[in-house]
């Protein structure tokens, strides 16, 4: 693997060498350099390395404004991979950035040189001590990992940030992480024992608590046990006096004080926070915390932020889990399960029982009424819990856009004060932000006196990057007028650090500096950060991208048509990297991550390689990047993250973006003639289908799939011997009474599974509508039949392969079509989840100069949505039965499932269907190459829920592609939901049958 990263690294670093304005010999040393700096990297460590522009690429941003490139990456297999990469880019003068999940958002994760990255090997829980209450990890650890494995013994980890299911121990360490239950367990720094690191200079250093019998802190080698030392005992005065007090959120700065003798020597809360500017660890043996049995959550309502600030540190005494705030300008009112209000606090309570979490929960809320709450609602369902505090974890991202969709950024995302302070500081806050003509929303641990907030920050242009340093200047006078911190989470990075002398004052700050130089001398890890800072308005990601709208196909109508604003979307808050959905979840991103577990195959991932395509600097091709193009190659266009990613993102659109530019006027792969173009086969084949089924039963079969680019491993689908519009239009007569409803003959109900078709106008019209195929004469007594020429199409398959040009054109016909027969109250009726979606948003964002695209967007309904509009009162067959399966993955993205599981209810079909994705995602399963990510998807959910269900459920599965994807791995076959319920009304009959139907 390191032969190969070395040789890539070479190829690339000839194509894409120094940045623009160089100069060519300029660009040709640093390449040159990283060549080498690659090849001696491979020959040291058995990790891998990689110096190619795409994993460079991807490790120029964290969760910050700020973008640095490295050199390489470097992913440490064990410790002695740590201290053979360090003795390499000693050797070649080269910093070190360690990192973890990189969701950092002070800049700290970001760096030039060599970033290790600890997410992919070290990853071991070495130890768990349940008696002791102690684990030992390594830092690629993610957090969500480590809870597990202590639930079994009712422990966990206490320090919880809301990215806890892909952050890391090592980056929770580098930041002193907190998260919402600090008020009970403290932040990261109180949750360790020791830490076992490794300086730049090759030191390997055990650190803990205490100090010899001289008085000497332990486990370090003598130039750095003598040096700590005399630090100290010279800066005695000031360590005693410089730190603020009364502050359970003091992140900012080194910890120096934890030094202090009366402060028990801890070397290791002392090094927790450093950002890794002082050593690179390499395991820690951290505290573990008995959890509750049972927890109930309050959810406070008050009038306003500030009421509910004020009330935040009055709750602390009736010993809560947690107490966080947000207001109603970032959940919106109204939101499920949140009393009314203009403001809420979440606290949480735990006990021994049910009963006592209530009981707890229940004194907590009579005395907020007592002390202004205007309203609680108490949660003991731990579903409804999950619900709830989805709410508060997504605010990391939610909060990046303001009401009206403008941008809002990080910066001063995590400043603390005193709880009692927090009322005060708020009100000062909000002031300073109308004085500088800014807006933001806080949220955060009330409780703790710590605050978030995204801002809406020009930082695109120079006068809006001066103000962005003006407030920051403002805010941090206003922080410390507070007796606060500048940072009361998430470190100080480079947004921070340059601000410190306020806060600490120089002297101490000086202290900060000879620190850093006794464990660093070489100034060789993560310099910029907390020492001798980079400005914190240097290296802005925004800096190298395009001034204005890059020329673009789709609409982008969440941003104003600009693509950059659309990449600019994805802010890093990688939950696009949760490896693990936990019971319950429903999401779906990001399906092809969780199969690879590789960074470029994360929705984040690829967004940052079409960041670094738009900025030109590492990603030099533009649209014709290969980089882009490989990360891309495994995007299922699930959707997934139109609805998951807390900000929006939309790689799928994205995706077929790039493949329309990238292959404009060039040969495409076979399967985008093959399968983006299914529609106009499908159709030239009906004719033959009897013919053409029996071939693919030949060896001609294999033969075929090579030559369209299908996997060997795949079958190809049986054609219908009767279209369901042939079907359609030899019945003996048309439907006469009932509502009318148009319904959307798609390509794969009509050639491939006209059985859903069938099943569909069978149970409409017992519901009592009258169902009509286009085009038509809808209000004609008898239709008018079709001309004979291909059906009218949504254009999903040109769209996911990025054949746009083609899909406009499809689309604009079904549009005129279509445009004079749905109407209000005569919605389309769509099938299949994929070309619902597909009409419901690509269509308009294609055809955005067309306002009739929009009409027709509107009127989509699926099949239960349909059913319970215009047939609110029809009784559904009774079927009593389990059901198992999976929800459409665009179907949860795009349309919503609520009326499909309102439907199974009054049918008597009971139990959850599963999310994820199915991973055939139409072409994708079936192209060459996919196979293997495809069944690692299906793998994912959809399969062990099938597995698992009982033998008489119900196997639903509305998308042709998951009904496809169960038959052919052998698992028991799906069915639409139309299908089911049909075949009930045929065995209890019922109004509507049709003689000649042959369901």
């Amino acid at each position: 693997m390191a032969e190969r990263a070395e040789t890539e690294g070479t190829r690339t670093g000839e194509r894409n060498g120094g940045g623009p304005g160089t100069g060519g010999r300029a660009t040709e040393r640093a390449a040159a350099a990283r060549r080498e700096l690659a090849r001696d990297l491979a020959a040291a460590v058995r990790g891998e390395v990689s110096a190619t522009a795409a994993d460079r690429a991807l490790m120029t941003m964290d969760a910050s404004n700020y973008r640095r490139v490295p050199d390489a990456v470097v992913a440490p297999r064990d410790a002695e991979d740590v201290a053979a990469a360090l003795r390499v880019c000693r050797d070649h003068g080269v910093p070190v950035v360690p990192r973890g999940g990189g969701t950092s958002i002070a800049g700290q994760a970001t760096g030039t040189g060599v970033v290790l990255d600890f997410t992919r090997h070290l990853r071991r829980i070495v130890a768990l001590d349940p008696e002791a209450g102690t684990a030992v990890v390594q830092p690629g650890v993610v957090l969500d990992d480590l809870r597990a494995a202590a639930a079994p013994y009712g422990l966990t980890f206490g320090p919880d940030p809301s990215t806890h299911s892909r952050c890391t121990l090592g980056g929770m360490i580098g930041n002193n992480s907190c998260g919402s239950h600090s008020v009970a367990w403290g932040t990261t720094a109180d949750n360790i024992h020791a830490l076992e690191l490794l300086t730049y200079g090759g030191e390997a250093v055990r650190a803990g608590r205490g100090t010899d019998a001289e008085g000497r802190p332990t486990g370090l080698p003598p130039r750095l046990r003598d040096g700590v030392q005399a630090l100290v005992e010279r800066e005695l005065a000031l360590l005693r006096t410089g730190y603020p007090t009364g502050l359970p959120r003091r992140i900012s700065g080194y910890a120096l004080d934890a030094l202090l003798p009366e402060a028990g020597t801890d070397l290791a809360r002392a090094l927790t926070g450093s950002e890794g500017t002082l050593g690179v660890f390499t395991e820690a043996t951290v505290r573990l915390v008995a959890t509750p049995a049972a927890r109930a959550l309050a959810v406070l309502a008050y009038p306003d932020e500030g009421a509910a600030a004020e009330a935040a540190h009055t709750l602390l005494p009736h010993g809560p889990l947690t107490v966080e705030g947000m207001a109603a300008d970032l959940v919106g009112k109204g939101a499920d399960g949140l009393p009314d209000g203009g403001a809420w606090l979440f606290a949480e309570t735990g006990g021994a029982s049910p009963a006592e979490a209530a009981a707890r929960a229940e004194a907590l809320c009579r005395a907020a009424r007592a002390d202004g709450a205007t309203g609680h609602a108490l949660v003991t369902d731990p579903a409804g819990q999950r619900a709830l505090w989805r709410i508060r974890e997504d605010a990391s991202g939610t909060a990046t856009r303001m009401p009206d969709g403008s941008e809002a950024w990080p910066g001063w995302e995590d400043c603390a004060v005193p709880p009692a302070q927090l009322g005060p500081y708020l009100r000062d806050f909000r002031s300073l932000l109308a004085q500088h003509g800014l807006r933001g929303t806080p949220y955060g641990h009330f409780g703790d006196g710590c605050i978030h907030v995204r801002i809406d920050f020009d930082l695109l242009t120079p006068p809006g990057v001066r103000r962005f340093r003006e407030f920051s200047t403002d805010l941090a006078a206003l922080v410390v007028a507070h007796g606060g911190s500048l940072s009361g989470e998430h470190g100080d990075g480079q947004a921070r650090a340059e601000l410190l002398p306020a806060m600490y004052g120089d002297e101490l700050v000086g202290v900060f500096g000879r620190f850093k130089d006794l464990w660093d001398p070489a100034a060789g890890l993560n310099p910029g950060m907390l020492v001798r800072p980079a400005p914190l308005d240097a290296n802005l990601r925004f800096a190298p991208l395009p001034p204005g709208p890059v020329p673009v196909e789709f609409g982008y109508p969440h941003d104003d048509g600009d693509f950059t604003a659309a990449v600019r979307r994805c802010v890093g808050v990688a939950k696009c990297r949760t490896e693990k959905l936990g019971s319950g979840s429903f999401d779906v991103m990001c399906p092809s991550y969780r199969a690879t577990g590789d960074e470029q195959h994360s929705t984040r991932g690829r967004a940052r390689l079409l960041h670094e395509m738009l900025a030109g600097e590492v990603i030099t091709d533009g649209w014709r990047s290969p980089e882009v193009r490989d990360a891309l190659d495994l995007c299922l266009s699930c959707k997934g993250c139109r609805s998951d990613c807390p900000v929006g993102v939309d790689m799928a659109t994205y995706k077929a973006e790039f493949l329309h530019h990238h292959y404009a006027g060039r040969l495409r792969p076979a399967a985008h003639y093959a399968m983006g173009r299914l529609p106009q086969w499908l159709h030239a084949a009906a004719p033959v289908a009897p013919a053409l089924n029996a071939l693919a039963r030949t060896p001609l079969a294999a033969v075929a799939k090579r030559l369209a680019g299908i996997a060997p491993e795949r079958e190809i689908p049986e054609l219908a011997r009767e279209t369901f519009r042939r079907w359609w239009w030899r019945r003996h007569a048309a439907p006469t009474g009932g509502r009318t409803v148009v319904l959307w003959p798609d390509t794969f109900t009509n050639h491939l599974s006209p059985e859903v078709g069938r099943a569909a106008v069978r149970v409409l019209e017992a519901a009592g509508l009258r169902p009509l195929l286009p085009p038509t004469a809808p209000l004609a007594d008898r239709p008018v039949r079709p001309l004979p020429r291909p059906g009218l199409c949504c254009g999903l398959t040109y769209v996911s392969t990025g054949q746009l040009t083609r899909a406009r054109t499809v689309m604009r016909r079904t549009v005129v079509v279509l445009d004079p027969l749905v109407q209000p109250g005569r919605p389309l009726v769509v099938l299949e989840p994929s070309c619902a979606a597909a009409l419901r948003t690509d269509l308009p964002e294609l055809l955005a100069d067309d306002p009739r695209a929009a009409r027709l967007a509107g009127s989509v309904r699926t099949f239960a949505e349909t059913l319970e509009e215009l047939a609110p009162d029809w009784t559904p067959p009774r079927l009593d039965r389990t059901v198992a399966g999976q929800t459409h993955c665009h179907q949860h993205a795009v349309l919503g499932d609520a009326a499909d599981r309102r439907l199974r209810e009054r049918a008597g079909l009971t139990g959850a269907l599963s999310g994820g994705c199915c991973g055939l995602a139409g072409n994708f399963g079936f192209e060459r190459g996919h196979y293997d990510v495809s069944v690692a998807c299906a793998e994912d959910q959809l399969l062990p829920a099938v597995r698992e269900a009982a033998p008489d459920a119900e196997i639903l599965a509305d998308g042709f592609s998951c009904r496809t994807q169960l038959t052919q791995l052998g698992e028991r076959p799906g069915r639409h939901l139309a299908e089911v319920l049909a075949e009930a009304l045929d065995a209890g009959g019922g109004a509507g049958r049709d003689q000649n139907r042959p369901l």
